[in-house]
């Protein structure tokens, strides 16, 4: 039996770049946000607790978008 393989490109455009840029930016503002909120509660609750701890999981990785976003910014300027 003979299988084919179809592949599609996808293509994306400079507008869908900056919308989903914006939104990892609000993204990482929200889980920034919502931690240092929570901080002060988390000594009180254990499960607020393990969400502060579990938000990094979000973080970091917007973090590393927010920060390739930045560089972009800087060498398109140069």
């Amino acid at each position: 039996m003979i299988s084919t393989v179809t592949t599609t490109t996808t293509t994306v455009t400079t507008a869908e770049v900056m919308t989903y840029s914006a939104i990892a930016v609000v993204a990482l503002i929200v889980f920034l946000a919502l931690k240092e909120i929570l901080s002060s509660e988390a000594e009180n609750r254990p499960s607020v607790s393990s969400f502060i701890s579990g938000t990094n999981v979000a973080i970091v990785p917007l973090l590393l978008v927010f920060v390739s976003i930045v560089v972009y910014k800087v060498v398109s300027i140069i």
